[in-house]
């Protein structure tokens, strides 16, 4: 499945996201071109792409850590999934958190994250009195795992 998608660099040396293979379902996002950012331990850093999107009513832009540089590195989205609205029109910038025990530094150009685009369904709230029973019930937190 594809969807049209219209990007605006920001800045002339904006790298676009690019997929890594052709089933790959995230898009690789770059750190904008230039100085490097070093992130201290424990700390987090607002990473700039240099690229706007005009995601298509319907549709959520997703981001997503990238696993080499999650384990190689530490590094990965403060917020865990960022969530882009469809009428967010500024730049897409990723909170970065460096887990890691030591400062890491973060290469002008290099692949900071990857977004995934999704349909999003909008709830039409309707309160009710009681909900329908389920096997399940009001089991939480690990009782699907329990015999």
């Amino acid at each position: 499945m594809e969807i049209k998608l219209r990007f605006q660099r920001l800045s002339a040396d904006a790298l676009i996201p690019t997929y890594a293979t052709e089933d790959a379902a995230g898009a690789d996002l770059y750190a904008l071109p230039g100085e490097p950012i070093t992130i201290p331990a424990g700390e987090t850093r607002l990473i700039h792409t240099g690229v706007a999107l005009e995601i298509p009513k319907g549709y959520g832009g997703f981001i997503y850590a990238r696993s080499g540089l999650a384990t190689k590195k530490g590094l990965a989205p403060a917020n865990k999934v960022g969530v882009i609205d469809a009428d967010y029109r500024g730049e897409i910038m990723v909170a970065l958190h460096n887990h890691a025990a030591e400062a890491r530094t973060v290469e002008g150009g290099e692949r900071i994250a990857q977004i995934v685009f999704a349909p999003v369904a909008r709830a039409l709230w309707e309160e009710a009195d009681s909900l329908s029973d389920t096997a399940r019930a009001e089991g939480g937190f690990g009782s699907t795992g329990k015999k």
